[in-house]
């Protein structure tokens, strides 16, 4: 018996939930995963796993020798890593996993340099707005903005950026400028409903003065490209980050309102799958996204962040 292989293919049931789904994520046949299995638990002469209706669940030994086996995993990929990078450099398939928004304007953009210097290297992004589960998508780094719900899930901030109020100048032009936290509540907002803050905002201004608004729309949007294509088409105005509306910004076609005050600012994240140490090729890539974060930083006098 491959000890090795055992172990990939008890962690693979044990995260897919099943001995089929194991398999297809493994590419091989399930008479071959309940094989592996089965003299798996007879080498160790212990139960590793519970099946029941809702499908299979390790036992407590079953527990115990999945975060032993993952680490071992991980050991054994990293010292072959290590050793294939240190000639080739990287290799293989990176999946990342981004917002639709947030991949189409600034990460894909990019990615010429990072492909250029890793030519061995094949990158599929995974363009989703939902927090999808990374071990079940097979994702080895996503990038997520905001508040992360899972306190348990392994993550490194990478940057930090700005939120403001943005509309376009033919919006303005029709109906008027806000001065003040109060005047949006005149005014019609496209609220994002599916992030942090949603129709309720808290300003603060440099003289301490803080303001509490909730803004009201017709229009609710769950994803960054609706909020987008709603500002664009002079529907209202928005909370948003500045990430969202950089090119607008950037030329002029949607401004920025109250910018003498100030809103909760979010931070973007890389985020790896739990319980699994992030690969060569992860660290690498989040490496190179805080180097874009730090350039734009950098040619920027705001002091402009891209953030969700």
């Amino acid at each position: 018996m491959d000890r090795l292989a055992a172990m990939e293919t008890f962690v693979a049931v044990v995260d897919a939930g099943s001995f089929s789904a194991a398999a297809r994520r493994l590419q091989i046949g399930q008479p071959a995963v309940s094989k592996s299995i089965a003299q798996l638990e007879e080498h160790l002469n212990a139960r590793l796993l519970l099946r029941s209706t809702r499908g299979l669940t390790p036992t407590d030994a079953g527990q115990r020798f999945y975060e032993h086996a993952c680490l071992a995993i991980e050991e054994a990929d990293r010292a072959e890593h290590s050793v294939r990078e240190s000639s080739t450099g990287l290799s293989g398939r990176l999946r990342v996993g981004a917002a639709v928004t947030f991949a189409r304007l600034h990460v894909i953009p990019a990615l010429g340099a990072f492909l250029e210097q890793h030519q061995r290297l094949d990158v599929e992004i995974v363009m989703d707005d939902r927090p999808i589960d990374l071990l079940e998508e097979g994702v080895d780094v996503a990038l997520r903005m905001g508040r992360l719900d899972d306190s348990a899930m392994t993550a490194r901030r990478v940057a930090s950026g700005r939120r403001l109020v943005v509309g376009t100048k033919a919006y303005f032009a029709r109906h008027g400028v806000p001065h003040t936290p109060a005047d949006l509540s005149r005014h019609r907002a496209i609220v994002h409903a599916m992030r942090s803050g949603g129709d309720a905002w808290a300003f603060g201004h440099a003289d301490g003065t803080e303001a509490a608004v909730t803004v009201s729309g017709r229009l609710r949007v769950s994803a960054a490209e609706g909020v987008r294509a709603a500002v664009l088409a002079d529907l209202g105005l928005a909370v948003a980050s500045e990430w969202m509306f950089a090119p607008e910004l950037a030329d002029g076609s949607v401004q920025a309102v109250l910018t003498d005050w100030t809103l909760p600012g979010v931070d973007v994240w890389a985020v790896f799958p739990s319980g699994r140490m992030a690969t060569t090729k992860a660290r690498a890539f989040v490496t190179f996204v805080e180097s874009l974060f730090a350039k734009t930083a950098g040619d920027s006098p705001s002091d402009s962040g891209l953030a969700d």
